[in-house]
């Protein structure tokens, strides 16, 4: 009978035996249960689980379809995605080791976890498949997997089938390991069984004892708590290699669950985006920084000073014209613009007009804003100030809205006056080359001024050092058509702006306003202002009761030379020929005709010089003489050329570089703009670009001569005065400074201020200053 059941199993196998070809993943047939969302991310069931799906060809002896794994329906709960992944894993784990029990019993008890139809039917296809085309396969020998196997053919109403798989079981494993591997493989089982001892040649017949296969199969038939032995009991061999995963709960229940999908990007993916998000970022902040600094902008917020002010009248000290001195001709000028702020209707009676815009131009320091503050003053009209750099900003039509907002708070105010200081930051000459953004702010201007809109009452008054460089249509007839120049005080206007000054000051009565005037020319009024105020602040710091011409004196030189330097460190050998090249430039002065008269002499360093030789005009200098050029480049070259004259032309100093600058600019203008030369009367602009190569070497030729000419003509008045050049140079290493009066003594020899007496003045000086 045993040879006879084994026939029918050698049978059994030859017949169902096929071509092996690789098996229809797990994976792919729980694929179905996504449905079509899950066909749109394969990459949910890993790598290994696509390769499969294009490579695999199903074929088997029970042919299953996709649809028919784990198949929707109204009887059948779908499993989760989490136990679609988890059998996924352990299925590719099963079939890269099909030998290693334990991860194939964990594929068999992750299914049979599921109860559901399809997972029986895949549990004993995989069995059978696996079984029966390898009968070494460790599922063979394990008792718990054929439990597993037995169970799932029952869950599938097949109870008939039972005792044939038993029969097929053992057949199978006598088949391929004999009667002792059947015999160890029952003894391994969870009952006892008794193994008989007796020969198989014996004759006396042997106790037959139930198999492992059939002692299972009666378990599973009679249901005895099987589906807890099943989950709960553990094979030795498999322990070790046990699923770490548990299944949840929620396998257990009928409600759906979201998909939870599990992406891994590549290596290097985050770069890429960090790069897109820095870029959108910089972006972003950009634009939020654009609209914030434009909030700011227009509203004032993050002013230093209140930004009305701007816009407001301006508020302070009422200045009157009695207040401004020094230019007569500019305040009777401006006393027509103050007629008309009190009265408009007085000019309008014969059909006339009055200017709505007054130029004011000159050197700065003569008292332009002060000029339009006494109009204000003068006129009781408000008084709107405004630079001009305030219109210009980084934003593109900023300055145009903020004169179109000065315009229409003065109107509101109107009769009012608008001052604008520096016009030529705004109203410089236009040029085709320009951008229109950069046109914006004067345009505007012009509209303000001679547009649509026309103010009766509002007078613009402006103020530049520069009026070339203004344009065209901004001086123009209608707009600034009345040009007033403010030059540089003559004599008697010093003495007005000094006699103003000395009020609020405790002058000495030996102070001669006059005196000094003559001894400041070409000092504007803000210069006198700040003469003043220094000669003030040294008399008390010298401890002085009043301020008296020495301090004056002081004042000016500091102005005129720049701050004494006693602490430097010279040595006597410098200074010695700091004191040659000063009393070069002095005795050139002294001697030449129609150079202007020496005021003081120094070899103390002072500002960034190591000696200063000082001159004034005894008058205004309105206009100067070919003469008087040619002995202003005398009196340059004279310190060079005594330099050559005592050490030799190999031991001259750099000292004279300031020197030869100012020699040669006063030749280039007096070839190139004066016609003082043999070219004549032609102006060559540096910016003629028609001037050809030849006409350059020639005005070249023409300053060299005239400069060269220059320390010849010095060269021989030292030569002749060699004996008094030594007599000036050792004086001024003596004495240090010395003014007209004491040059003049040295060089007759007659005699002056000894060391002591000087050296006692300034020890009375600093102690009369340390008391105080």
């Amino acid at each position: 009978m045993f040879n006879h059941s084994l026939l029918q199993g050698i049978l059994r196998v030859s017949v169902r035996r096929t071509v092996p070809q690789r098996p229809l993943p797990v994976w792919a047939r729980l694929y179905s249960l996504s449905g079509a969302r899950a066909l749109r991310n394969p990459s949910a069931f890993g790598s290994f689980g696509q390769q499969y799906l294009l490579a695999s060809t199903p074929c088997s002896r029970r042919s299953l379809s996709l649809g028919s794994i784990f198949s929707r329906s109204k009887t059948e709960a779908t499993p989760t995605p989490h136990t679609v992944a988890l059998i996924t894993r352990l299925e590719a784990e099963a079939n890269v080791h099909p030998h290693d029990l334990g991860k194939q019993l964990a594929l068999l008890k992750a299914l049979l976890d599921t109860k559901l139809k399809s997972s029986y039917e895949l549990i004993v296809n995989r069995w059978e498949r696996m079984c029966e085309f390898d009968a070494s396969s460790p599922l063979l020998k394990s008792d718990e997997a054929f439990k597993i196997y037995l169970i799932s053919l029952q869950n599938l109403d097949k109870n008939a089938t039972i005792s044939d798989a038993v029969a097929r079981r053992d057949g199978l494993l006598a088949a391929h390991v004999g009667t002792t591997v059947a015999a160890k493989a029952s003894e391994t089982s969870d009952t006892a069984t008794v193994q008989s001892s007796t020969p198989s040649h014996d004759t006396s017949s042997p106790i037959k004892l139930p198999s492992s296969s059939e002692t299972i199969a009666q378990q599973v038939l009679s249901k005895a708590e099987l589906s807890s032995q099943v989950s709960t009991s553990s094979h030795p061999a498999t322990n070790a290699n046990a699923n770490p995963f548990k299944l949840p709960s929620v396998l257990e229940s009928s409600q759906p669950n979201p998909i939870q999908v599990s992406i891994v990007e590549r290596k290097g993916a985050w770069v890429p985006r960090l790069v897109r998000f820095c870029l959108l970022v910089i972006v972003a902040s950009f634009f939020f920084l654009v609209i914030l600094s434009v909030f700011f902008e227009n509203t004032g917020f993050m002013k230093a000073g209140p930004r009305q002010s701007q816009f407001e009248p301006s508020e302070g000290t009422t200045v009157k014209f009695s207040d401004v001195h020094g230019v007569d001709e500019a305040k009777e000028e401006l006393k027509d613009v103050v007629a008309f702020l009190k009265d408009p209707s007085a000019f309008s009676t014969l059909g006339g007009k009055l200017a709505k815009g007054v130029l004011l131009t000159g050197p700065p320091g003569t008292g332009k804003t002060l000029l339009a503050r006494a109009i204000a003053g003068e006129a009781g009209v408000p008084f709107f100030f405004a630079s001009g750099s305030d219109f210009e900003e980084m934003f593109v039509g900023v300055g145009a809205k903020r004169v179109r907002e000065l315009f229409a708070a003065a109107r509101k105010k109107e009769p009012a006056i608008i001052f604008i200081d520096e016009l030529d930051a705004v109203g410089g000459k236009r040029s085709s080359r320009d951008q229109q953004y950069m046109k914006q702010t004067l345009n505007q201007l012009l509209v303000e001024m001679d547009g649509f809109q026309q103010s009766e009452g509002v007078i613009v008054i402006a103020a530049t050092n520069f009026p070339e460089s203004l344009d065209q249509a901004l001086v123009r007839p209608g707009r600034f058509d009345r040009v007033i120049a403010v030059p540089l005080p003559d004599v008697r206007g010093r003495v007005q702006i000094l006699q103003h000054h000395l009020k609020g000051v405790t002058v000495s009565p030996d102070v001669d306003p006059k005196i000094l005037a003559r001894g400041t020319p070409g000092f504007s009024g803000a210069d006198l202002q700040n003469m003043v105020n220094q000669a003030a602040i040294q008399a008390a710091k010298l401890g002085a009761k009043e301020v008296d011409l020495k301090h004056f004196e002081w004042a000016l030189d500091r102005i005129v030379m720049g701050a004494e330097r006693k602490s430097a460190y010279i040595k006597e050998k410098e200074k010695l020929a700091t004191a040659y090249h000063e009393g070069g430039h002095a005795l050139v002065a002294l001697y030449t005709d129609g150079a202007m008269p020496l005021h003081k002499v120094t070899c103390v360093p002072r500002g960034h010089a190591l000696g200063y030789t000082s001159q004034l005009p005894e008058n205004d200098r309105t206009s100067v003489t070919l003469k008087e050029y040619l002995a202003e480049i005398d009196v340059s070259m004279g310190g060079r050329v005594a330099e050559e004259l005592i050490y030799g032309a190999e031991n001259v100093t750099s000292g004279a570089s300031s020197d030869i600058r100012s020699a040669t600019r006063t030749a280039q203008r007096m070839v190139k703009y004066w016609g003082f030369s043999r070219l004549g009367p032609i102006l060559f602009d540096d910016k003629d670009e028609s001037i050809s190569p030849k006409r350059k070497e020639e005005i070249e030729e023409e300053v060299t001569k005239l400069v060269r000419g220059g320390e010849a003509r010095a060269a021989a008045l030292l030569t002749a005065k060699i004996s008094e050049l030594h007599k000036l140079a050792q004086a001024l290493v003596d004495h240090e400074t010395l003014d007209l009066e004491e040059v003049k003594k040295v060089i007759k020899g007659e005699p002056i201020r000894t060391i002591t007496e000087v050296l006692d003045e300034d020890i009375s000086n600093l102690e009369a200053g340390s008391n105080n």
